[in-house]
This record gives structure tokens, sequence and C-alpha cells, in this order.
């Protein structure tokens, strides 16, 4: 596998499908209040912060500093926006990733939320550009995806079940 340059851009799409047992409008809520929310959304590291406006137009942003095993300190941010909420059913939205300042990946990302016999069936599909890329880039999709899966085991403890 040949190093990317920084004019590559790597495009990919993942979808991850969580069976909830709670009704669509308490997993809505997870996503709306930032009490709830900051329950299961967190960055790794220490001093976060956070800001939440739920609303087509706002949007989350959050900071943190990361120390890695080896000692190295990484400033992580995460910068989203709302395009569109239907609440109860669906969340549309953009999120950007910094690490150390640089952008590192852009995504869309489509939350569904469909009514089951069992509670909610939460359909994730993120639509993600590598901008700048860890290495070789062979890491980063599993490391997004292993990311929101954890986000949404997370979402799933905070709603108790």
């Amino acid at each position: 596998m040949t190093t990317p340059t920084l004019a590559d851009v790597r495009h990919d799409t993942f979808v991850v499908t969580q069976d909830l047992e709670a009704p669509p409008a308490r997993v809505y809520e997870a996503f709306s209040d930032p009490a709830v929310r900051r329950r299961w959304f967190r960055l790794p590291g220490r001093d976060a912060t956070y800001e939440h406006d739920f609303r087509v137009g706002g949007g989350e942003s959050a900071r943190s500093t990361f120390r890695a095993f080896d000692g190295t300190i990484e400033h992580l941010a995460y910068d989203s926006r709302f395009v569109d909420v239907v609440p109860a059913q669906r969340i549309v939205l953009t999120y950007d990733t910094h690490v150390n300042e640089v952008l590192r990946w852009v995504s869309l990302v489509t939350v569904v939320l469909d009514p089951s016999d069992e509670g909610t069936r939460l359909q994730w599909t993120e639509q993600v550009a590598f901008v700048t890329p860890t290495g070789d880039g062979e890491h980063d999709l599993p490391h997004v995806r292993g990311g929101i899966r954890l986000q949404l085991n997370g979402l799933a403890g905070a709603l108790g079940l």
C-alpha cells in the first residue's frame, strides 16, 4: 500500500445498526437533551468542554486534551452542524474532527430511529472523507467506525438498557 499524499482524500461509507429497548422519542431525547447527551457522547482525554445547540442550523462543539500511551499530547476538536431534524424519527448532521488543529476527517451522518417491537432500531449511516490520514490511512476507517460503536453502546447505557 502506498502512503497517500496530502492531495488525496479517501472516502468511505458505513452503517451501524443498534436495537434499543426504548421508544424512538426517548432515544431522540438522548440526542437532543444536553444532560443526557453528555452521559454517552464524550471525547477522550481531560479538560473536555462541550456546547450543544440542538436545532437545524445549530450544532455541537467539543474540545479535549488527550495523552497517548507514549506520552504524546493531542488536542482534539469536534464540531457539528444539524442539517435536518425530525423529532423521534431522523437526525442529519455534518461534523469535522481536528487533531492538533489539523483537519482529519469530515462526515455526513444520518441517524434514523425506526419503531420496532422491542423499542427502536437505530440506523447510523456515515459518509466520511479522510482529509489527513494517519500514516497510510489503513486504520482510519476502523478507528471512526469503532468510535461510533462505542458511542452507541454508551447511548444504550445512558438509556439504562
